[in-house]
């Protein structure tokens, strides 16, 4: 998409967040679902298919765009984030990297018009851990296609997902690294294929995960990702560099809505005669967060230009990640601080920015699993002389 229509259309959804998305918030956390018209509204925007190719029906942003659409969205409640994001920086992503020409021109449409896509990695035994996979995908012996059974955990909007992107061992040995594990286009409607109840959450009211289950599922060879084996672990960790940066974009989007709360009460808020936002102490605690939102803004910036040069951007979009996602956490706590005995009130939103930023140090890869991953990187560019 050219700047300039781009620009406008991030000028729309930053009015509709603000006027049509912050005001259902209510309803959303009542109902533990956002509302059939708003999920329809935002297929209509096209927020389901932002990245896919303007040729296949999608809006065909680069990642910056992308990441900033991410962040004007999850200035309200993150649900609205979760039930697209998947499609955008994860399912897509690996159909963009990974996929036939075929499984493009059959997935891409359906996700630019609004299918519901989820991604299969994690196991209740297995999450960064690819040897320990469970899951299994072996030869159907009365064709070409595939047989699949296992449990995958904690899949984000698998309750209503119409696709699913499963990850899968098709070979008994790592050899070579990772080698052993394949990637899936599973439709959820496939026999074989079930969902358990959706899990209760500390936070994030709309937005559901749940198990999946794979009993002796009968998919087509068509459906392996790239129509060869061993590559699937490649595509999935290629897919979770575009999720990272958008559990950053989102870390970074609740983080300023937080801090404008936190702004507004500390005027209202009147202590000693006058408002606690005259105090240097909570001026402290409200320049530190806008300093921290600052650097995660400019961290941004600089790994989805790099995503848009081409570069190898696993150690960026890994420490992107890391930085936003724990400054969500200290916003947070600084903004439940400045509403005092109230921040730890379910009637304030304090309380609930708490709760529903957590998740962000978790999940697309934990906060200690990517500092991990990014030591790595270095002592191998340290080894290369790079």
């Amino acid at each position: 998409m050219d700047t300039e229509t781009f620009d406008q259309f991030l000028e729309q959804l930053e009015r509709y967040v603000r006027e049509r998305l912050i005001p259902a918030e209510k309803q959303v956390i009542a109902d533990d679902k956002i509302p059939d018209e708003i999920v329809a509204e935002m297929k209509e925007m096209g927020l389901f298919g932002l990245t896919v190719p303007e040729d296949f029906g999608g809006a065909g942003l680069n990642t910056t765009q992308y990441a900033k659409v991410v962040k004007a969205m999850s200035y309200a409640a993150p649900a609205y984030r979760s039930i697209f994001s998947i499609n955008v920086g994860m399912f897509n992503s690996a159909i963009k990297n990974g996929g036939t020409d075929a499984q493009k021109a059959k997935w891409w449409p359906r996700i630019a018009e609004g299918a519901i896509a989820c991604f299969g990695l994690t196991e209740p035994g297995s999450g960064s851990d690819s040897a320990a996979m469970a899951t299994t995908a072996r030869p159907d012996p009365d064709g070409n296609g595939w047989i699949l059974n296992g449990t995958k955990r904690y899949i984000t909007n698998a309750p209503h997902a119409e696709v699913a992107l499963i990850m899968a061992r098709t070979e008994k040995d790592a050899l070579p690294k990772n080698a052993h594990v394949s990637a899936f286009i599973v439709p959820m409607d496939t026999p074989g294929v079930s969902t358990g109840s959706p899990d209760e959450k500390m936070g994030q009211s709309g937005s559901h995960i749940s198990d999946i289950m794979l009993d002796d599922v009968h998919v087509p060879g068509e459906a392996l990702l790239g129509g060869e084996t061993g590559k699937g672990f490649r595509f999935a960790m290629m897919s979770l560099d575009n999720g990272r940066i958008s559990v950053g974009a989102a870390s970074t989007g609740y983080a300023r809505r937080a801090l404008d709360s936190a702004i507004k009460y500390a005027n209202e808020r009147q202590a000693f005669g006058e408002p606690i936002a005259n105090f240097q102490l909570i001026q402290q605690m409200l320049s530190e967060s806008w300093t921290e939102i600052y650097a995660a803004e400019a961290m941004m910036a600089d790994v989805t230009a790099r995503v848009d040069r081409g570069e190898n951007t696993v150690k960026h979009a890994a420490a992107f990640k890391v930085f936003a996602s724990e400054m969500c956490g200290r916003v947070v706590d600084r903004v439940v601080q400045i509403y005092g005995g109230a921040g730890y009130l379910a009637e304030y939103d304090a309380e609930r920015f708490f709760r529903d930023a957590r998740i962000y140090r978790i999940y697309e890869g934990t906060t200690q699993i990517l500092q991990l991953q990014i030591a790595k990187h270095m002592l191998r560019e340290y080894a290369a002389g790079v």
